[in-house]
Parts: C-alpha cells; structure tokens; sequence
C-alpha cells in the first residue's frame, strides 16, 4: 500500500493539524516526518481547542497508531506537557502513540544554544522559535546528537554529559548574557525522558514497511510549510529540516516510488510568522482585518503573523517541488466581507517581470503583479455544501485552479471538524 502525504504550501500555519484530524478517519496510521515542538497544530472540535507540537494530530481517534518518524526532533519536556495535556480525555493515548529510536533528542542545552545563538545575531536574527530545533539538527549532521534509542542503552547519560558540557562551552563562546540554571533544567528533562520511556520505540522504517505489506493506509503528516525547506525555502530565513515531500522520504524511510497522493495545503490569503522576506505582506487595514478575523497567532510561540494576499507564484513553486496532487484551501471564511480581493501572479523582478520563484525575493528586488478580484459578503461558516459557495469564491477557486493546474478538493470554512467542505 503507499504513502500518502500532506504538506504546508507556504511559511507554515496552514491549518494542516485540523485536515490531518478529518482525514484520520481515512487512515490507519498517521506518521509525523520532520520538525519538531516549534510546530504548532491546532484541532478544534466538539467546542475545545488543542495544540499539538510533537505528537501527530490523529490522536484522538481511536483507531489510528500515531507514529513520530526518525525525521522529527524531540524536546521530552515539551512532550511530556503534551502527553499531560492529553489525560484530561478519554482514551489511551500512549497505547497508539509509537516513538522511532533514531528521532533526535532536544537537550536542555540545545534551547540554550538557539537562544544564545539568536542573541548573538542581533537585528540579523532569523525569527528562531527557540525550541533548540536549530542546534539539534546540526548536532545530528554533525554525527553528536543522541537519538532515542539511545535511551535504551547504558551509557546514554554518558553521551549527554559529553555533549552537555560541549554545549556549555559553546554557549561561553557567543559571550551574550544567557541566564539559565542548567541543574534545574536537568531536573526536569531527566523526569520527562522516564516518562518518554514509558511510551513504546519502534524501527519505524521496519514498522512502516511492513505495514505496507500488510495493506495499512498510511498518511505522513508534515510540519511548518514549504516555503520553509532547508534546501529550497527564502534562506537563510527557514527551518532545519526539509518540509517538502522529499522529507518524508528520509523522514519515514520510505521510498520514493511509494509516495501515492500529496495533499497541499495553503491559505486562501498568506501569512508568515517571524523574520524573512514576504512580497505581498499588507500594512494596512487589510491585513490588519485578516489577522484579527483569522486569528492570526502562532500556535507555537504566540507571535502575530503577517498577512498578505495570496501568493500564486510561490505556490505554484510548492506545488512543483514536492509533486503536488490535490490542493486543500483553508481559512475561505475570513476573506468574506472584502470588496475587493487581490492575487499576486507574477514579480516585478529587477525591472522584469518573471513567473517564478528566484533566488532573492527581498523587496529591494521584487515587486508582486497583482489581478484583482470582486470579493463576496456572505458568511461561509454555515455552509455545508460547496453547492452554497457564493459565485465570486467559485470565480476565486477557479482561477487559482487554472493558475496552479491542480484541483482544489477541499474548502475549510472555519476551525472546527465540521467546517470543510469536499469539492
């Protein structure tokens, strides 16, 4: 059986935690392939709100194994918070949640590192949610981290005190005031590993395979968006992991011949949280209106997101990259009430106007070309059928379809299970 995938299209926040919770039901097992706990998927339903940084976001469904890849990074603190978070329900969550031993661990250090590092940077910073992701993956280029098989071993403490002290020294060099009380850290990251412990490691790569032999419906869920892509995001302002469908490859170990469907998802407007270039961000009332109506915060770090119109030209660059095969638009809802909305569909780049994402798109060298478009007044989050769409939502699909030349099968209308709509 292959693989299906589901990735962000932009710079993260898409809403890829509420499509992953409403196609569960489509899956036996939901498998988290890169990132870590600076993720932040948001489910609502039956009127309470969840995030999800670490684990995947088929947990509440009883019937789905949730696994998190060799591809993710682990902070044990956060996950235990998560797991804590989740005994306020029924169910047994840690029955159905399976850890890979060659994910990486996030060391109390590794935070300190990032912040460190960050600081280091002065106004040339990157935006880091401070998680530690940043260093816990150069550690694991680096062939130093520890993995959570390492944890089953007895000499793992070993392996961090080496790297702990390594960190420390690291942290001396940047010469910023960072104020922290390693002890206390330590406390509290050697209770989460016991209770990381407690959960059940697997081969995942083995594990999957033989899934698939079985005929197991598998979807790999991504975190962050594409625009963020270590290899192919604005860089230097990206995560530390690849978040195209190529991730998922490394991330689950699974070939590339097996990936079947891949599901984008993008908003029907753009946002971005924290630093980095952003060709069609709004200053004004308007993007001022998407933020508050779409509730625009990070989920993760709480920042306020930037809003801009919609961005075909970096879409369609997503689309490209990880062989996109349906398209999931989010968050129709909040353009109701626009008189008039605007695409971007190519660049003003250095004097030319090109079709495709460049190297540097900086607004010293790029200007967004816009196509404008009569918006609708209707309130989408009632509806139930796309028979109710408004005709100017068709008209704004439609285009976006013909532009990207791939089908729009899904409308999120609100936050809730129930608000998406099948095209």
């Amino acid at each position: 059986m292959a693989v299906d995938l589901l990735l962000g299209l932009q710079w993260g926040d898409e809403g890829k935690g509420k499509i992953v919770d409403v196609f569960t039901k489509k899956y036996d097992i939901i498998a988290r392939f890169q990132g870590g706990p600076n993720a932040g998927h948001t489910l609502e339903f039956d009127g309470i709100k969840h995030v999800l940084h670490t684990i995947p976001s088929g947990i509440f469904h009883d019937n789905a194994v949730n696994i998190v890849g060799n591809g993710v990074v682990i902070d044990p603190v956060i996950f235990k918070r998560e797991l804590d978070n989740l005994k306020k329900f029924d169910g047994d969550f840690k029955k159905k949640l399976l850890i890979s031993r060659k994910a990486h661990l996030i060391l109390p250090t590794h935070r300190l590192l990032d912040a460190a590092s960050e600081a280091a940077k002065g106004k040339a910073k990157i935006g880091s949610t401070l998680k530690g992701i940043g260093p816990t993956y150069m550690d694991k280029t680096g062939r130093n981290g520890i993995r959570v098989g390492d944890l089953e071993l007895s000499d793992w403490k070993e392996k961090y005190r080496n790297l702990a002290n390594k960190h420390e020294a690291m942290i001396r060099f940047y010469d910023v005031d960072v104020q922290y009380n390693l002890a206390e850290l330590e406390r509290e990251f050697f209770d989460a590993v016991e209770e990381l412990k407690t959960l059940k490691f697997i081969d995942s790569e083995e594990y999957i395979f033989r899934a698939q032999k079985e005929g197991k419906t598998i979807l790999a869920e991504g975190a962050q968006g594409s625009l963020l892509d270590i290899d192919f995001g604005t860089y230097p302002f990206v995560t530390s992991s690849n978040t195209t469908a190529a991730g998922a490859c490394t991330g689950l170990g699974v070939a590339p011949n097996q990936i079947k469907e891949v599901f984008g998802i993008f908003k029907a407007y753009t946002t971005r949280v924290g630093s980095g270039p952003f060709p069609t961000e709004l200053f004004d009332e308007d993007g001022e209106r998407m933020g508050t109506v779409g509730r625009e915060f990070g989920a993760t770090t709480g920042r306020p997101r930037r809003c801009g119109w919609l961005d075909l030209v970096a879409l369609k660059y997503a689309v490209q990259v990880s062989g996109v095969t349906q398209l999931i638009m989010m968050k129709a809802d909040v353009l109701s009430g626009f008189e008039t909305l605007k695409v971007c569909t190519a660049y003003n780049y250095r004097g030319e106007e090109i079709n495709h994402l460049p190297f540097n798109i900086e607004a010293e060298n790029v200007t967004p070309v816009y196509k404008h478009f009569n918006g609708w007044k209707e309130d989408l989050t009632g509806i139930s059928s796309a028979s109710e769409f408004p005709k100017e939502l068709n008209e704004y699909i439609d285009f976006i379809e013909k532009e990207i030349e791939v089908p729009i099968k899904v409308v999120s209308v609100g936050p809730d299970r129930l608000q998406t709509i099948e095209r």
